[in-house]
Order: C-alpha cells, then structure tokens, then sequence
C-alpha cells in the first residue's frame, strides 16, 4: 500500500477556498507518469468540471478501499483535530467517494500494494483560519501533484473505485462565482437552500446571493422588528427564517468555502415590509384623496431613516460577510408622483420633477447607513446610472441585458468594481441545451482597458422564483448553473461544446450520484440514475 501526502493551506482540491496553496506530493511504488494522448476513455473516465487550469495524468490506476483508506491530519500540519473546517470536509469526502459508511463494515480487509492507504494534510500558513469566513480576497489557487481526490475517484466495471495519478495546477479565472436564489416569491425550505449549496461546492461556486425579501413576502425573522416576518410572510411560523435557520446556512455554506451575501432591496421591492412597519412605505393618492395602496419606501420621512439604521445594523451583525447587497433597481415612480408631501419635498430639494434625483436621495442616505456598519455594499446596475455618489468599494452588478457591454463600458470605467449576472437569468427556459448560450458568453467581451477588465472581478446564475418553488428549483437550475460555472472558473480558451458536453454529462451523472436531481442534457443514462424521494 502507498501514502498520500499533501501540504495545502486550504481543503482538497481547493472545496473550502479558505487560504493560498496546496502543494501534493504523492511517492508510491509503481506510479508511471503521462497524459492521456490517444486515451480518450481514460480521459473520459475523470470528465474534470469546471475544467482545471492544467492537468496532466497517468492512466495507471490505484485502488481506493474504505476498509484500508483514510485521510489524517500530518504531524506537521498546523490544523490539527480541532480544525472543524477540515475534520468535517474529511468525513465529506469520505463519504463522497465511498457513500454510507455503514455498508462497508463487511467490505474486504487486506490491503494490496496497489492500495492508497491514506492522504495526510499538511497545513503550511501559520494561521489555518479554521475559524474564519471565506471573502472575496480569499486566494484559491493550488497546486497539486498527485490527486483532486472527489472527480478523480471512478467505478470500473466491477463497482470498484479508482484513482488515476494526476498532476493538477488550477485557480479560478473570477473571485466571484455566485448562484442567486430568490426565497420571498416562493418560500424556499431550509433542506432545498442547504441541498443547493451543496451542489454549488460541488460546481466550484463560492456565492450564495441571497434574495431573502421582497414585494410578496418577508420570510427573514428580525429580532430587532418581529412583526416584519410575523405580517409580511406568507405565514409567520412556517414560512420565515428563524435566526438559528440563518444561522445554519452560514455555516452549512462556511464548511463549504462558500459566502452568504443577503440582499434586502430597497427602496423598491418592498411591498411586504410596509404590512409591519407603519408608515415606512409612501401613500400612493387617487387625485386629492389616498387610494389605500402603498408605493416605495417613503423617503422624505426621517423615521424612514431610523428604521433602516436600526435594521441593517442587526443585519449586520447577522451576516459576517463584508457585504450587504441594497438592491435599488427597478423603482416605480408613479405612487411617489401622486403624493403631494413629495412632490412639495421634491420642490424644496430643487428637484423639478426628476424621481431619479429623489431616488437617489434615498439610496446616498442608505448606503452612508450601512457604510456606517463597517460593511460593504452591492447595488444593482440602476443605482450607478442614476449617478447616485458611489464609495469606490461599491461593487455594481450588471443585470439588464440590452447594451449590457456599453454597461460594463461605463460601470469599470467610472472604476468600480463589476460582476455580470445579466446573460445567465436561468429562470428563462427553453426548449433544448439552452446551456450552451449560458457557456458561451465570454464576460470580458466590452470595450476597455486591461485595467478596466481586471474590474469584472466575476459574475452570477439568477434563479428568480415566479415559477420556481422546492418542487422544481433544483433540476431547473442544475446542470445549467454549471455551465456558468466552468465559464467563471476556467481558462477563457476553454471553450469547445462538444468537449464540455462530454464532459457535463459526466459530471451531471456524479451530482445525480450525490442525490442532487440535475435535468439531464439529452438521451442517455446514468449508471446510477436518481431514485426520488
């Protein structure tokens, strides 16, 4: 039998994302080194999603036993046992590669010489940050010279597992590789969210954007204001996220590399706030008389303020990711029109009749509140062209499809920081592989300098939820947020679809392994299909 040792500042095959560099090196009896030129099938066999930078194997094959196999913390290592990062991504992977432990108490005993008896990890930085969150300057490069264990681990014909030596050198091409899910148009339970960021780990995302709140419903429990959830969810007790719930998908995503970015939109998109808070959103009038609707937040109200000081300070104590996503797009102003106390505000302000400069009254207000949290923040695209004052931190996401390369133009040369969520809304469907348009989009495509480009700093997968609930989110998403995935992560010459289909079915196959119900690209099988519930 052989051992496998690994020097990382980070966990296998960079799933954590939490430091710098892994360093593999792998000394066993018998290991021949080359590549898979004129070995289609064993190239195949690994079918790597996203593709790595480099990758070079051998197509000599070792065993992989769970009754001989384990992985172990090396001596010199400075996690050690009490790293629960680590310990808890080797029970994963463990389980990953061998499935339920329990069925392998009568597995075979000996070892052979072409066994892998055990990965050692070998932590090198002085601070493993074992405690810490993952953020956007986390490095997530690695080097490894020998094996990214999970993709690598195959069944031949017989069920047995196989690993193939590999030679691995990869980084992700964006920083920000984020899926989007929206929980306020339909109430997302907490199984489908942590299921989701399962298979997003598994696709190399490193962003759960959290559309939490919205026009229809408020399901986040505040401590601070209770009645939000209690009269703005679609029921106060089975359809709201306590604190422990939020809590639990910070660290479920935490153990998984991946950030937890929530997104409270205003001052638009807010029609469920106003069912518990009084006076926060503005009193839409029919002539001279209130029509008993209610338009967005009212902002010439210093209560108004309050409130959002207030919240967004438990917000930002609630979520410990440098930012906070504030939304602002897609504001009605017809109800604030309609309001005399606004449009008598509006003539004090020397604002004529230009909404954009009211709205954007708000959003200055808005953004010095929650710069005064210590966080950052991301706003959507209409907050930038609204020439609202922006801290040079701001990072503007990019959603409207039409002259989307002029807005990528004007956005990074104004010089703010840009991820593109605007070609993959994976809510529009169609009829066949609509993952091949999401695969080919090349984010970069815009006028501009090098140093303009190097502002893209990613992008994002939109699953909006007009149409989407528990029954259909994941297969609707899966494996098309994975062509998004590839392209963020990949070299920008990685791009031949009848390669990454070949591929993608593969990896497909390994999510419906996992019990993730991914849709299938075309005709065909998986060895072993998904079962249901």
């Amino acid at each position: 039998s052989c051992t496998l040792s690994i020097s990382l500042n980070t966990d296998m095959y960079c799933l954590l994302k939490c430091a710098p560099l892994i360093l593999a090196v792998a000394v066993c009896h018998g290991w021949l080194f080359g590549d898979f030129v004129g070995k289609q099938k064993e190239l195949d066999e690994i079918s790597l999603w996203p593709l790595p930078q480099k990758f070079q194997s051998s197509a000599v094959a070792f065993k992989l036993s769970p009754a001989s196999f384990q992985i172990v913390h090396a001596k010199q290592s400075s996690a050690g046992p009490s790293c629960s990062i680590l310990v808890n991504a080797f029970r994963r992977y463990f389980e990953y590669m061998f499935g339920d432990l329990k069925k392998h108490e009568k597995s075979r005993k000996k070892v052979y010489d072409s066994d892998l008896a055990e990965l050692q990890v070998w932590i090198t930085s002085a601070d493993p940050e074992c405690d810490g969150y993952p953020s956007l300057q986390a490095d997530e490069s690695c080097e490894l010279f020998s094996l990214p264990l999970l993709q690598l681990v195959y069944e031949d014909n017989y069920g047995a597992n196989n690993i193939n030596k590999t030679d691995i050198s990869d980084f992700p091409r964006f920083a920000h590789r984020g899926i989007l899910l929206d929980s306020s148009r339909h109430f997302l339970p907490l199984k489908v969210i942590l299921a989701n960021l399962e298979a997003m780990a598994m696709n190399k995302f490193n962003v759960f954007h959290w559309h939490i709140v919205d026009d229809p419903s408020f399901p986040y429990m505040s401590r601070t204001f209770p009645d939000l959830s209690q009269k703005g969810a679609y029921h106060p007790f089975t359809h709201v996220y306590t604190p422990s719930d939020v809590k639990m998908v910070i660290e479920f995503a935490r153990m998984r590399g991946i950030r937890v970015i929530p997104e409270f939109d205003t001052p638009g998109h807010t029609q469920s706030w106003g069912n518990g808070q009084l006076d926060l959103l503005t009193p839409c009038y029919s002539g001279s008389s209130p029509s008993g609707t209610f338009g967005p937040v009212n902002p010439i109200l210093n209560s108004s303020y309050d409130f959002m000081t207030q919240f967004f300070k438990e917000i930002s104590t609630v979520f410990p990711d440098a930012y906070i996503h504030l939304g602002g797009d897609e504001v009605d102003f017809s109800c604030w029109k309609s309001n005399p106390d606004i449009k008598k505000f509006m003539v004090q302000q020397g604002f004529g009749t230009d909404y954009s400069k009211l709205e954007s009254f708000y959003i200055q207000r808005l953004l010095d509140i929650v710069a005064a949290t210590k966080k950052g923040y991301m706003v959507w695209q209409e907050v930038f062209d609204n020439g609202v004052k922006l801290k040079d931190d701001t990072v503007v996401e990019v959603w409207i499809g039409n002259k989307m390369e002029e807005e990528l133009q004007n956005v990074t040369g104004a010089g703010f920081t840009t991820i593109l969520s605007a070609p993959w809304y994976l809510d529009y469907i169609s009829y066949g592989q609509d993952w091949q348009r999401y695969y080919k989009v090349e984010p970069l495509n815009f006028p501009g300098t090098d140093a303009q480009k190097k502002l893209v700093i990613g992008g994002e997968a939109c699953l909006w939820g007009e149409y989407v609930d528990a029954t259909n989110l994941t297969p609707r998403l899966w494996p098309r947020a994975s062509a998004v995935a590839e392209r963020l992560w990949s070299d920008k010459s990685v791009t031949d679809v009848g390669n990454a289909y070949k591929r993608l079915v593969q990896h497909r196959c390994r999510m419906v392994k996992r019990g993730i119900p991914a849709e299938p690209l075309f005709v065909g099988h998986c060895r072993q299909e998904y079962m249901g519930l």
